[in-house]
């Protein structure tokens, strides 16, 4: 009964920032950031009001909200972390694009986090360091721009990479989309210890398959997106055994089964319980993908891990 009244209430606000997008205008105008942030705030507050009264949240699914990420990760991670708080509100994303349209970039515009984003696209980056540099009007909150790298990810280079941009020990989130050896920088990294890890697995291989593509530095997947063939990154369950052996747990996913989200072992233990691979593999989406694009992948190289 709560949450289907959790689920309405927070229903309502987005409602309205959509509506009140359409009246003043494009959401990166001043009037549509402050909506936005003012409707993510009531958000907050809602779900922090739902914990003090030992009341359930609601579900990632009824959580979901696009501001600046593909696939409804900025509700689910603004719920995370209004009932986990921040540390120290910095995120690490590997391979953000041009760092707008991302996992970090609401995070950053409307909750003053500080950004390190990593990608190896010179014409993105360029254009993400215009889209903050342009924002300098609205940095109240805090009062410099995300830092933005070009380079190409490796194994052997991400802890420098990470370390050589001021970064190190705990931070608040990080976020993987490499489409390519994820499972392998992951496993890399030791840099940072985030609280949150949220990445995006490859939903071509089901439940049972916990496999890779097989590491190399030079690694160029081949189409993430529905129409593509999809040889890219790590089953599920490759990550989800692999964040077992760093001390995370997986929570849940998006709504598309595209994205999963960790939390570390000492972080939201009683509010965000382990949940299986099978849960976040049930969407007509992720179906249709081991359906149809499986067979173009089943015979590529992969690594058991």
């Amino acid at each position: 009964m709560l949450r289907r009244a959790l689920s309405s209430v927070a229903g309502f606000i987005w409602r309205n920032v959509k509506r009140v997008r359409l009246v003043a205008g494009d959401s990166e105008s001043t009037s549509g950031r402050d909506v936005d942030r003012q409707m993510q705030l009531l958000l907050i507050a809602d779900y922090r009001r739902c914990l003090s009264a030992g009341q359930s949240l609601p579900s990632f699914a009824e959580s979901e909200f696009s501001s600046f990420s593909q696939n409804g990760e900025d509700g689910i991670l603004l719920m995370l972390f209004a009932v986990i708080g921040a540390k120290n509100k910095v995120v690490v994303e590997v391979c953000a694009g041009d760092g707008i349209e991302c996992n970090a970039a609401n995070l950053i515009v409307n909750h003053g986090w500080a950004g390190l984003l990593f990608d190896g696209d010179d014409a993105a980056l360029k254009r993400g360091r215009e889209f903050y540099s342009s924002r300098s009007s609205g940095w109240r909150f805090r009062r410099l721009p995300p830092t933005l790298v070009s380079a190409w990810i490796t194994a052997d280079n991400i802890n420098s990479l990470i370390k050589e941009n001021g970064v190190v020990g705990e931070i608040d989130l990080l976020s993987l989309d490499l489409d390519g050896v994820d499972y392998w920088i992951w496993n890399a990294i030791d840099a940072v210890s985030p609280r949150v890890v949220v990445l995006e697995y490859n939903n071509r291989w089901d439940a049972n398959q916990s496999v890779t593509v097989p590491y190399r530095p030079d690694f160029l997947g081949t189409g993430a997106s529905v129409a593509g063939v999809g040889y890219f990154g790590a089953s599920l369950l490759a990550f989800t055994r692999l964040a077992r052996k760093k001390g995370y747990r997986l929570v849940g996913s998006n709504s598309p089964n595209t994205n999963a989200f960790f939390l570390r072992n000492d972080v939201g233990v009683e509010q965000f319980r382990e949940v299986s691979v099978e849960s976040c593999l049930t969407s007509d989406y992720a179906a249709f993908q081991h359906r149809e694009k499986y067979p173009l992948i089943k015979n590529l190289p992969v690594e058991s891990v």
